[in-house]
């Protein structure tokens, strides 16, 4: 029975055991996680409400009103006339009544409000994209760290097993009176030392691990597999970061807003009317309360408005001059960064080069010393300290291979890449 639930448990243990976390996949989760990726539906929600309210401008407006006047005189006729008498209206007047308005042509002003409401969504949204973009260099530091610090703890690890073999061969010929006490020693220090080092780098990984957890909303095991694209594609120099579809979108806007100003100067055509009971009514000579009516047809322009709307586009058209320069400046500055860019990851290949000639020699040399002091021609203390160089060459040769891919990696955010789904 026992065997059976151990071979039902099998495959749930190597799923759990093959974690594999990729840094797209990172940016992906980080992105999905931020909490200010709500704001894009509730920019959404809030333009599609203004929307609606702009459609009502061609909806007919109706209002109640009512009032009563008492006022100190009154039209009349001061002519005497044989057998006719004219009436005269009293001083004190009522109406309520119904007024309606219906906008016939706004001059296109409610089309061009709509379209400047969906430039300023897509302002919004392009403002939001650059905000989520700046997760992903977080999101590839702690990425990276994770794995400098876990390839430098497999190194320390290793160090540490040569080493412990070789305490173990030690205190063998100290128990045989070959050699003192105090080489068993060195050596035993040297272990302490591989171990503080270890807590070290495990503290690191710790740190990074929940770091990526926290950014990505995501569990992600300490001893998860993390890969990414070791070979990226650099041949593609095409600028694609958000910021350039901000400006881009900023630019529409303000030429929306100039369409607007211009359509705000067009003449307005409505109808109107109105339907009530007074006392008088329409009829002046009417002195009793009565009903009434009246429909018309209007016309609003205002011709002249003072060059009032030409300062304002010309407000616009200095804004679009200091979006178009904030835009020159930031290709350039992304440009610069770029040439950096470039210059570390061509000094760090050529780094790792140095650094594998340089392991290899020092794995010659410690074999060389482990053999010496076999023979009792070295010392365990020269032995440990050509030991400890092989460590510290073989730690950066990892760091500097991290440290390489992740230039690469931050060669390409710095020129954008695009990690949103479409």
């Amino acid at each position: 029975m026992k065997r059976i639930l151990i071979l039902l448990l099998l495959p749930a243990q190597i799923a759990l055991g093959q974690q594999t976390v990729t840094l797209d996949e990172c940016y992906q989760w980080a992105r999905e996680n931020y909490p200010n990726l709500q704001q894009a539906g509730i920019w959404q929600e809030i333009t599609q409400l203004k929307k609606d309210n702009l459609k009502t401008e061609y909806l007919p407006q109706v209002s109640l009103n009512g009032q009563a006047t008492y006022q100190s005189d009154v039209t009349k006729v001061d002519i005497a006339l044989p057998n006719i008498s004219i009436p005269t209206v009293s001083k004190d007047q009522y109406k309520a009544y119904a007024e309606f308005r219906q906008t016939l042509w706004d001059g296109g002003l409610t089309a061009a409000n709509t379209k400047l409401e969906d430039a300023l969504l897509k302002s919004h949204l392009s403002e939001l994209e650059v905000e989520l973009y700046k997760l992903n260099e977080q999101v590839a530091q702690a990425f990276f760290t994770a794995l400098v610090v876990d390839k430098q703890a497999e190194v320390v690890n290793a160090q540490k097993k040569v080493l412990s073999e070789k305490l173990a061969s030690v205190e063998s010929a100290v128990r045989n009176g070959m050699v003192e006490k105090s080489a068993a020693l060195e050596i035993k220090a040297e272990v302490l030392n591989l171990e503080q080092q270890k807590t070290h780098l495990e503290a690191a990984k710790n740190t990074a691990f929940q770091l990526l957890s926290i950014l990505t909303g995501e569990s992600i095991r300490q001893d998860a597999e993390l890969t990414f694209n070791e070979k990226p594609d650099f041949t593609n120099e095409i600028l694609s970061r958000p910021e350039f579809h901000l400006f881009s979108n900023q630019m529409t806007q303000l030429e929306t807003q100039m369409t607007l100003l211009d359509k705000s100067r067009n003449p307005k055509l409505f109808g109107f009317g109105q339907a009530g009971y007074g006392k008088p009514g329409l009829n002046m000579l009417n002195n009793e309360f009565d009903t009434y009516y009246l429909v018309g047809v209007g016309l609003s322009w205002n011709v002249f408005d003072w060059n009032k709307t030409n300062r304002q586009k010309q407000v616009l058209t200095l804004q679009q001059e200091m979006i178009q320069k904030q835009e020159e400046t930031f290709s350039q500055n992304i440009q610069l960064l770029l040439a950096q860019q470039k210059e570390q990851i061509s000094k760090l290949e050529t780094i790792l080069k140095t650094d594998l000639e340089m392991v290899e020699l020092r794995t010659e040399i410690t074999k060389s010393a482990a053999s010496k002091l076999k023979n009792e021609i070295y010392t365990t203390s020269d032995y440990i300290r050509e030991l400890q160089a092989e460590t510290v060459a073989k730690l950066n040769l990892e760091l500097h291979k991290i440290q390489l891919n992740e230039a690469r990696e931050k060669y390409l955010l710095i020129k954008g890449k695009d990690n949103s789904k479409s």
